[in-house]
């Protein structure tokens, strides 16, 4: 009963307020509308704003408020209708935010317009590419994070390998973007890069190029162990041919000459005398060379007495080799 007499109180007053307002031909006062000069929301570091505070209704003088949050941030006395214009200047994040004004007059205590909120366009600064980890190994999850410390939301990440796009993402907060590149091999290695994007003119940046290194094996030495490999390879096969083509030919042409000249007795006479030519061994000779052998007569039966010793020279060459030798008498 209290409440409702209270009510009911209230009531009579505002109206017997109005009904004096309108016996002087006042009017009265509507909710004002806040709205930005310039036609958008979105502003940059630095920059002039104005927002126009303006009711359509109203007995003046009036007195508009601004408030940023809770805040009051400037005042303005009117004498007319006409908007009041609040000019502000965006130094820093913590311009930006909720705003709304407020409008009395000597009939009402006050009224309220919605509230407007800044966006602050922020350009992008370059962006930074890093891991935790420089060597990785094979098989490994490797970590890499893109982050503008600068720019306004929301910022579209995209990463790349060499010149190929390998993943996007946008995003909503301050946050470093984040992807996993399975090191499998050599080439997974790198070179990488992000690009940061936001639609502040269209404006692109790149980041700095990042490079994995391989913990068990340096990429670079395998060029060199395949190089040697092969030069290896190519004396082998080398050696082998040379074991074919000329060492083991020389062998045979050797061999046929120590067994031609080794223990052999001439059948043939010397000046038709019984005494025969014995040939002494000798060592297997190169091609070219001379070998001095001796040539001895057997004993004359007849005369008992030894036949002279002839020592001659015999040249062999490519493996053919001279017929017997007859002595002299």
């Amino acid at each position: 009963m209290y409440f409702l007499t209270i009510l009911l109180f209230s009531y009579f007053q505002v109206s017997q307020q109005i009904q004096n307002a309108t016996a002087d031909g006042r009017e009265i006062l509507s909710n004002p509308i806040l709205t930005p000069v310039q036609g958008t929301l979105e502003v940059m570091l630095n920059q002039n704003v104005s927002l126009s505070c303006h009711s359509d209704s109203g007995s003046p003088p009036l007195k508009y408020t601004l408030f940023k949050a809770s805040q009051k941030v400037s005042i303005l006395n009117k004498t007319d209708l006409m908007p009041a214009l609040f000019n502000l200047t965006i130094n820093s994040a913590s311009d930006v935010g909720e705003y709304k004004c407020k409008v009395e007059n000597e009939i009402h205590g006050g009224k309220y317009s919605r509230s407007l909120n800044f966006m602050l366009k922020e350009p992008l600064s370059k962006p930074v590419l890093s891991s935790p980890i420089s060597q990785a190994k094979k098989g490994q999850n490797a970590t890499l994070s893109c982050l503008s410390e600068k720019g306004h939301l929301p910022i579209t990440y995209t990463f790349f390998k060499g010149k190929q796009s390998i993943y996007q993402v946008k995003m909503q907060k301050k946050e470093a973007a984040v992807i996993f590149v399975l090191i499998n091999s050599c080439s997974d290695l790198g070179t990488y890069k992000c690009r940061a994007e936001n639609s502040f003119r269209d404006i692109t940046k790149y980041s700095n190029s990042f490079n994995f290194t391989l913990a068990e094996e340096s990429c670079d030495s395998q060029p060199w162990i395949i190089f040697l490999g092969l030069i290896l390879l190519a004396f082998v096969i080398g050696f082998a041919l040379a074991i074919r083509f000329f060492i083991i030919p020389s062998c045979k042409a050797g061999k046929f000459t120590s067994a031609s000249s080794t223990g052999l007795t001439s059948t043939n006479k010397v000046e038709e005398s019984e005494n025969y030519v014995t040939y002494t061994e000798i060592k297997p000779i190169q091609k070219q060379e001379c070998a001095v052998f001796s040539v001895s007569r057997r004993e004359d039966e007849k005369e008992k007495r030894e036949s002279p010793t002839i020592y001659s020279q015999v040249v062999i060459r490519d493996g053919i080799q001279a017929g017997p030798l007859h002595s002299l008498e």
